[in-house]
Protein backbone atom coordinates (compact mmCIF):
# COMPACT_ATOMS: atom_id res chain seq x y z
CA UNK A 1 0.00 0.00 0.00
CA UNK A 2 0.86 3.03 -0.66
CA UNK A 3 2.69 5.48 2.49
CA UNK A 4 0.38 8.48 3.52
CA UNK A 5 2.04 11.54 3.13
CA UNK A 6 2.68 13.06 6.12
CA UNK A 7 1.27 16.84 7.28
CA UNK A 8 3.71 19.81 6.77
CA UNK A 9 3.62 21.10 10.37
CA UNK A 10 1.37 24.02 10.32
CA UNK A 11 3.29 27.62 11.45
CA UNK A 12 2.63 28.93 14.79
CA UNK A 13 -0.64 31.35 14.73
CA UNK A 14 0.55 34.93 14.78
CA UNK A 15 -1.18 35.40 18.52
CA UNK A 16 1.35 32.42 19.51
CA UNK A 17 4.16 34.43 18.66
CA UNK A 18 5.72 38.02 19.35
CA UNK A 19 5.47 40.75 16.83
CA UNK A 20 9.13 40.31 16.09
CA UNK A 21 9.51 36.79 15.79
CA UNK A 22 6.47 37.13 13.61
CA UNK A 23 7.78 39.19 11.57
CA UNK A 24 11.29 37.83 11.46
CA UNK A 25 12.69 37.30 8.43
CA UNK A 26 9.67 38.37 6.32
CA UNK A 27 9.72 42.25 7.05
CA UNK A 28 12.99 42.89 8.90
CA UNK A 29 15.48 43.68 6.12
CA UNK A 30 17.17 46.32 6.70
CA UNK A 31 17.98 49.14 4.11
CA UNK A 32 21.19 50.87 5.12
CA UNK A 33 22.77 54.14 5.05
CA UNK A 34 23.64 55.24 1.39
CA UNK A 35 26.47 58.02 0.17
CA UNK A 36 24.85 61.42 0.37
CA UNK A 37 21.96 62.04 3.70
CA UNK A 38 19.72 64.84 4.39
CA UNK A 39 18.70 65.52 8.14
CA UNK A 40 14.75 66.37 8.13
CA UNK A 41 13.35 67.89 11.18
CA UNK A 42 9.84 67.78 10.92
CA UNK A 43 7.35 70.24 12.47
CA UNK A 44 9.13 70.50 15.65
CA UNK A 45 6.63 73.64 16.69
CA UNK A 46 6.19 74.91 20.32
CA UNK A 47 2.15 73.50 19.48
CA UNK A 48 3.60 70.23 20.65
CA UNK A 49 5.57 71.08 23.64
CA UNK A 50 3.73 74.45 25.45
CA UNK A 51 2.13 73.32 28.24
CA UNK A 52 -1.78 73.83 27.76
CA UNK A 53 -1.50 73.81 24.08
CA UNK A 54 -4.45 71.30 22.12
CA UNK A 55 -1.43 69.56 20.40
CA UNK A 56 0.71 68.75 23.74
CA UNK A 57 2.62 65.62 23.26
CA UNK A 58 5.15 64.58 26.13
CA UNK A 59 6.62 62.65 23.74
CA UNK A 60 7.56 64.97 21.37
CA UNK A 61 9.11 67.14 24.67
CA UNK A 62 11.63 64.60 25.14
CA UNK A 63 12.60 63.87 21.43
CA UNK A 64 13.39 67.81 21.29
CA UNK A 65 15.93 67.44 24.18
CA UNK A 66 17.38 65.37 21.99
CA UNK A 67 16.91 66.56 18.38
CA UNK A 68 20.26 69.35 19.26
CA UNK A 69 22.48 66.76 18.86
CA UNK A 70 21.83 65.44 15.56
CA UNK A 71 21.33 68.64 13.91
CA UNK A 72 25.09 69.51 15.13
CA UNK A 73 26.51 66.58 14.10
CA UNK A 74 24.97 67.32 10.56
CA UNK A 75 26.01 71.16 10.01
CA UNK A 76 29.78 69.78 11.49
CA UNK A 77 29.64 67.47 8.37
CA UNK A 78 27.69 70.06 5.75
CA UNK A 79 25.00 67.79 5.64
CA UNK A 80 21.36 69.50 4.77
CA UNK A 81 18.79 70.14 7.43
CA UNK A 82 15.69 70.60 6.07
CA UNK A 83 12.83 71.78 8.41
CA UNK A 84 9.48 71.44 7.63
CA UNK A 85 6.62 73.12 9.58
CA UNK A 86 2.41 73.34 9.11
CA UNK A 87 0.77 77.06 8.59
CA UNK A 88 -2.91 77.34 7.89
CA UNK A 89 -4.86 80.44 6.33
CA UNK A 90 -6.81 81.06 9.46
CA UNK A 91 -9.78 83.07 7.34
CA UNK A 92 -10.51 79.99 6.02
CA UNK A 93 -8.71 76.68 6.47
CA UNK A 94 -9.21 75.65 2.98
CA UNK A 95 -5.64 74.70 2.52
CA UNK A 96 -6.16 71.86 4.94
CA UNK A 97 -9.09 70.51 2.95
CA UNK A 98 -10.54 67.17 4.14
CA UNK A 99 -7.82 66.72 6.78
CA UNK A 100 -8.46 69.57 8.97
CA UNK A 101 -11.93 68.17 9.46
CA UNK A 102 -10.66 65.42 10.05
CA UNK A 103 -7.95 66.73 12.86
CA UNK A 104 -9.51 70.15 13.91
CA UNK A 105 -7.03 70.45 16.58
CA UNK A 106 -4.39 71.97 13.54
CA UNK A 107 -6.33 74.87 13.47
CA UNK A 108 -4.06 75.86 16.46
CA UNK A 109 -1.04 76.21 13.35
CA UNK A 110 -1.58 79.63 11.88
CA UNK A 111 1.04 82.44 11.40
CA UNK A 112 1.37 84.69 14.61
CA UNK A 113 0.55 81.79 16.64
CA UNK A 114 3.39 81.03 19.37
CA UNK A 115 2.27 77.24 18.87
CA UNK A 116 3.53 77.36 15.09
CA UNK A 117 6.54 78.62 16.10
CA UNK A 118 9.59 76.54 16.28
CA UNK A 119 11.17 75.26 19.66
CA UNK A 120 13.75 77.23 20.60
CA UNK A 121 16.16 74.16 20.76
CA UNK A 122 15.47 73.07 17.00
CA UNK A 123 15.38 76.05 15.26
CA UNK A 124 16.24 76.67 11.82
CA UNK A 125 20.07 77.62 11.29
CA UNK A 126 21.08 80.55 9.21
CA UNK A 127 20.61 79.40 5.37
CA UNK A 128 18.65 76.04 6.04
CA UNK A 129 15.47 75.76 4.32
CA UNK A 130 12.20 75.45 5.58
CA UNK A 131 9.39 73.93 3.83
CA UNK A 132 5.70 74.61 4.70
CA UNK A 133 3.69 71.50 4.41
CA UNK A 134 -0.35 71.27 4.73
CA UNK A 135 -0.95 67.34 5.69
CA UNK A 136 0.79 64.62 7.17
CA UNK A 137 3.69 63.84 4.48
CA UNK A 138 6.93 66.28 4.22
CA UNK A 139 6.97 64.96 0.73
CA UNK A 140 3.12 66.19 -0.24
CA UNK A 141 2.41 69.08 -2.16
CA UNK A 142 5.83 70.14 -1.77
CA UNK A 143 8.95 70.72 -3.26
CA UNK A 144 10.59 68.53 -1.16
CA UNK A 145 11.82 65.32 -3.31
CA UNK A 146 12.92 67.57 -6.29
CA UNK A 147 14.67 69.50 -3.51
CA UNK A 148 16.79 66.22 -2.42
CA UNK A 149 17.12 65.16 -5.79
CA UNK A 150 18.43 68.13 -7.01
CA UNK A 151 21.27 67.70 -4.39
CA UNK A 152 22.33 63.84 -5.16
CA UNK A 153 20.56 63.21 -1.83
CA UNK A 154 20.01 59.18 -1.16
CA UNK A 155 19.40 59.03 2.51
CA UNK A 156 16.82 60.93 4.42
CA UNK A 157 17.65 61.05 8.28
CA UNK A 158 14.17 61.42 9.70
CA UNK A 159 13.57 63.61 12.98
CA UNK A 160 10.30 65.38 14.84
CA UNK A 161 6.90 64.28 15.38
CA UNK A 162 4.59 62.80 15.45
CA UNK A 163 5.58 59.11 14.94
CA UNK A 164 2.58 58.01 14.23
CA UNK A 165 1.36 60.67 12.12
CA UNK A 166 4.00 63.17 9.99
CA UNK A 167 6.77 60.89 10.93
CA UNK A 168 5.16 57.58 9.32
CA UNK A 169 3.86 59.48 6.30
CA UNK A 170 6.63 61.17 5.36
CA UNK A 171 8.98 57.81 6.21
CA UNK A 172 6.56 56.03 3.49
CA UNK A 173 6.75 58.50 0.65
CA UNK A 174 10.14 58.63 1.42
CA UNK A 175 10.56 55.14 0.35
CA UNK A 176 8.08 55.74 -2.74
CA UNK A 177 9.96 58.50 -3.82
CA UNK A 178 13.40 56.38 -3.96
CA UNK A 179 14.83 57.34 -0.69
CA UNK A 180 16.26 55.24 2.16
CA UNK A 181 14.49 56.55 5.38
CA UNK A 182 16.31 56.73 8.84
CA UNK A 183 14.52 57.01 11.50
CA UNK A 184 16.04 57.88 14.12
CA UNK A 185 14.44 56.95 17.52
CA UNK A 186 15.00 58.76 20.18
CA UNK A 187 14.53 62.06 17.89
CA UNK A 188 10.83 61.49 17.12
CA UNK A 189 7.65 61.15 19.53
CA UNK A 190 4.02 61.38 20.15
CA UNK A 191 0.99 61.98 22.63
CA UNK A 192 1.20 58.61 23.64
CA UNK A 193 3.88 55.65 24.10
CA UNK A 194 1.74 52.74 22.51
CA UNK A 195 0.99 54.74 18.71
CA UNK A 196 4.68 55.39 18.65
CA UNK A 197 6.15 52.45 19.55
CA UNK A 198 3.93 50.59 16.96
CA UNK A 199 4.59 52.90 14.35
CA UNK A 200 8.06 52.56 15.03
CA UNK A 201 7.85 49.12 14.90
CA UNK A 202 5.65 49.06 11.62
CA UNK A 203 8.49 51.70 10.10
CA UNK A 204 11.22 49.69 10.54
CA UNK A 205 9.62 46.52 9.65
CA UNK A 206 7.98 47.93 5.94
CA UNK A 207 9.53 51.21 5.15
CA UNK A 208 12.61 52.45 6.17
CA UNK A 209 15.58 51.53 8.87
CA UNK A 210 14.95 52.89 12.62
CA UNK A 211 18.28 53.27 14.37
CA UNK A 212 19.45 55.05 18.02
CA UNK A 213 20.96 58.63 17.73
CA UNK A 214 24.29 57.13 18.47
CA UNK A 215 24.45 55.20 15.10
CA UNK A 216 23.06 58.10 13.46
CA UNK A 217 25.50 60.72 14.73
CA UNK A 218 28.20 57.96 14.25
CA UNK A 219 26.82 57.77 10.02
CA UNK A 220 27.18 61.91 9.81
CA UNK A 221 30.36 61.99 11.45
CA UNK A 222 31.88 59.24 9.65
CA UNK A 223 31.62 61.09 6.49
Amino acid sequence: MPKKKRKAAARPAATDTSAGQNYAGIWDNRIGFGRKPAVIAIDLLQGYTLPGAPLFAPGVVKCVREVPALLRAARRRKVPVIHTRVLYNPANFEDGGVWIRKAPVLKALVPGSPYAEFCPEARPGKGETVIVKNYASAFFGTSLAATLTAQGVDTVIIAGCTTSGCIRASAVDAVQHGFRPIVVRECVGDRHDDPHNANLFDINAKYGDVVSKAEAIAYLESL
